[in-house]
C-alpha cells in the first residue's frame, strides 16, 4: 500500500537536503555516517534525476533561482517542499517492483505534477531502520522556475507563471493522493484508498516513540530478570495505543455515551467529552486532550454511537440491568453480589509470585477482589456453555485450536494466489505498456540507436514477454478485465479469512483464560483439602503423642 507524506521546510540551505538524500545516516541521532578516513558513506543503492536542474548542483541552481524573482529572502518562507511515496514492503516479493522501476513511475510522476519547479526525485530500497521497503523522495523548490500550461488541479490565480511560489493546500494534496492510487493501481502494485480516513491512525511520530519505549522497557526488563524478579510488563505502549485499547474495550459493552464515559473512568481513569461533534479523550497522564482524529476512525462519535447502539439491541435489558445494578455493591456488606458482576475474562493473578503484591497490602486486596471476580466469570461461563468437566473443556480448547491453524493454513494459501495473481496483472500491464514501443523497434532500421533510448521500456517488455510466457504455456493469455474482478473476488475472501482467524484467536484467547483460571481453582480447592486434613489428623491425636512430638 504505497503512502504519501509531505513535509515543509524553511531550510535555506538546499545542500543540507541533498546531504541526507545521498549519503547514510544514523537512525536514532541523524548524523551523516563516516568512514575511518571521515568521508560521509553514500547509500548503498539509490537512484537519482533532477527535472529542470542538475541534482549536483540542485543547492546552487535553486538560490539563483530564488534571486532572480527576489523570493525566499524572509527566514519564515518555505524554501522547499519534500513529498515522499513510500511503496508497500510486499510490493517487492509479489509485484516485482525494483528501485529502478519506482524511480521511473515517480519520475513520470512529478513531471506530471510538479512542471516548471527545480525537482530532484531520490529513491532509495533500503526503508527506514532496513526495513526494505522502497520509497522516493520528491524535493521541490517552492518558487516555479518555468511558466507552464494551467492544469486542471491548479485552483490559485497565476499558478502556472514563473515565480510562483508552490502552496501544498488540502485540495492539491487530495489531487497527489489520487494520482498515486492511479499509479498503483495501474501497475497492479498493492494500494489502499488514501482519501478515506483510516479507522487506526499511527502518525510516524507515534510509531518511532513506540520502538524506542518498547527498547527502552526492553532494557529495564533485562535488569529487572538479572535481579531474579519477574518484570510487571514486556510490551510497551503508547499514550494512544492506552487510549485505544481502553475505548475498543469499553465500547463492547457500553449501551450508550454515559455508560462508555463511566467505564472508561473508572476502569482506566480516561476522561472522555463529547464537544462540537467529537470525543476529546484526556489521558491519565496528559493536561490536554486528544481529540478522536488523532487516534482514528474507530474511536470517534460517529462509530462509537453505532456501537453503542449494537450493544443496546444484544444485551437482553434483564442482564444488563442486574450487571448495572450490581457494578456500585459494597462488596463487603453483600458478598454474593460480586456474582453477578460481568466483565471481560483476564487472568487470575498468583499472589505467591506477584511481586507488587508483596509489597503493597492495598495492591494485594485489589488483587484478591479482582480474582474473585474472575473466578465468578469463569464459573458463569463454564455453565452457560455447558461444559461438565475438565476433560470437556480441554477438548473444546483443542478444537479450537485446530479450526485456528486450518484457519491460517487456508490465509496463508489465499495470500499465495493472490500474490501469483498481482504477478499477473502486474507483467500483463507491462506487456501492453511497453508493447507498441517494442513495435517500433522491430521496424526501426537502426536498431542499436533505437534501442540505447528506449533501452527501459524495452527490457520492460522482454521481461513481461517472458514471464507470460512461462506462466500460459498454451499461450491463452487472461485479460485486465478478467484478471482484476478475480483479484477483487480474492481480496474479499482474505478479508473474510482474516476476520474469521481473528475471531478465532480471540475464541482460543478466551478459552485458554478459562482453563488456565479453572486450573487456579481447582489448586486453591485442593489445598484447602489438604489444610482441612492436616488440621483434623493433628486435631485427631492424643495430648501425650503432641507432647512428644514437641520434644
Amino acid at each position: 500500500m504505497a503512502v504519501l507524506k509531505h513535509i515543509k521546510s524553511h531550510n535555506a540551505n538546499y545542500s543540507d537536503t541533498m546531504e541526507y538524500l545521498l549519503f547514510q545516516h544514523d537512525e536514532k541521532t541523524g548524523e551523516v555516517l563516516r568512514n575511518e578516513l571521515g568521508q560521509k558513506i553514500l547509500r548503498d543503492e539509490f537512484y537519482q534525476d533532477g527535472l529542470n536542474c542538475n541534482p549536483d548542483t540542485f543547492d546552487i541552481e535553486c538560490r539563483m533561482t530564488n534571486e532572480a524573482f527576489k523570493k525566499n529572502r524572509r527566514r519564515n518562507e518555505l524554501k522547499s517542499h519534500h513529498y515522499i511515496i513510500s511503496f508497500d514492503p510486499v510490493d517487492v516479493s509479489e509485484c516485482g517492483l525494483t528501485g529502478k522501476r519506482a524511480q521511473e513511475l515517480c519520475l513520470e510522476f512529478a513531471k506530471k505534477n510538479f512542471p516548471g519547479y527545480q525537482t530532484v526525485v531520490v529513491t532509495h530500497t533500503d526503508g527506514s531502520n532496513h526495513s526494505g521497503n522502497i520509497h522516493t523522495h520528491i524535493v521541490i523548490n517552492s518558487v516555479r522556475k518555468y511558466a507552464v500550461e494551467r492544469q486542471n488541479y491548479m485552483d490559485k490565480p497565476n499558478e502556472e507563471n514563473a515565480g510562483y511560489k508552490h502552496r501544498s493546500t488540502n485540495r492539491f494534496l487530495e489531487h497527489l493522493k489520487k494520482e498515486v492510487m492511479a499509479m498503483c493501481e495501474r501497475e497492479g502494485l498493492h494500494q489502499l484508498d488514501l482519501l478515506t480516513p483510516a479507522p487506526e491512525k499511527i502518525t510516524e511520530t507515534e510509531f518511532r516513540a513506540n520502538a524506542r519505549g518498547q527498547k527502552k522497557l526492553e532494557q529495564i526488563n533485562r535488569e529487572i530478570i538479572q535481579k531474579g524478579l519477574k518484570p510487571a510488563s514486556t510490551t510497551f505502549q503508547t499514550q494512544k495505543d492506552f487510549l485505544r485499547k481502553a475505548i475498543e474495550e469499553c465500547s463492547k459493552s457500553a449501551r450508550n455515551f454515559k455508560e462508555f464515559q463511566s467505564l472508561l473512568l473508572e476502569n482506566y481513569n480516561i476522561s472522555v467529552l463529547s464537544q462540537r461533534g467529537r470525543y476529546r479523550y484526556l489521558h491519565p497522564d496528559r493536561d490536554r486532550r486528544i481529540t478522536e482524529k488523532a487516534l482514528g476512525t474507530n474511536y470517534g462519535k460517529e462509530h462509537l454511537e453505532e456501537r453503542f447502539l449494537q450493544n443496546k439491541k444484544r444485551i437482553r435489558p434483564e442482564i444488563s440491568a442486574t450487571a448495572s445494578s450490581y457494578t456500585e455493591a459494597d462488596y463487603h456488606k453483600d458478598p454474593v453480589a460480586i456474582i453477578y458482576y460481568q466483565t471481560q475474562l483476564r487472568l487470575v493473578v498468583d499472589l505467591q509470585t506477584n511481586v507488587k503484591a508483596m509489597q503493597s497490602d492495598a495492591y494485594a486486596r485489589k488483587v484478591k477482589i479482582t480474582n474473585l471476580q474472575q473466578m465468578a466469570n469463569t464459573l458463569i461461563y463454564i455453565q452457560e456453555h455447558g461444559y461438565d468437566t475438565r476433560e470437556d473443556l480441554s477438548a473444546v480448547t483443542s478444537k479450537a485450536k485446530e479450526d485456528l491453524n486450518e484457519a491460517r493454513n487456508t490465509l496463508n494459501e489465499l495470500t499465495a494466489e493472490l500474490k501469483t495473481l498481482n504477478a499477473q496483472i502486474h507483467y500483463t500491464g507491462q506487456y501492453f505498456s511497453s508493447k507498441s514501443i517494442y513495435a517500433e523497434f522491430i521496424k526501426s532500421k537502426k536498431k542499436k540507436v533505437f534501442r540505447r533510448e528506449h533501452g527501459s521500456e524495452l527490457q520492460a517488455y522482454e521481461q513481461a514477454r517472458d514471464w507470460l510466457k512461462n506462466f500460459y504455456p498454451d499461450g491463452k493469455m487472461l485479460s485486465m478485465k478478467t484478471l482484476k474482478p478475480q483479484k477483487q473476488e480474492l481480496q474479499d475472501k482474505i478479508i473474510y479469512q482474516e476476520n474469521k482467524l481473528k475471531e478465532l484467536k480471540k475464541r482460543c484467547t478466551e478459552l485458554e483464560t478459562v482453563s488456565y483460571n479453572v486450573d487456579a481453582i481447582l489448586d486453591r480447592r485442593a489445598m484447602e483439602t489438604e489444610k482441612a486434613l492436616v488440621h483434623s489428623a493433628s486435631h485427631d491425636k492424643s495430648t501425650k503423642e503432641r507432647k512428644e512430638e514437641s520434644l
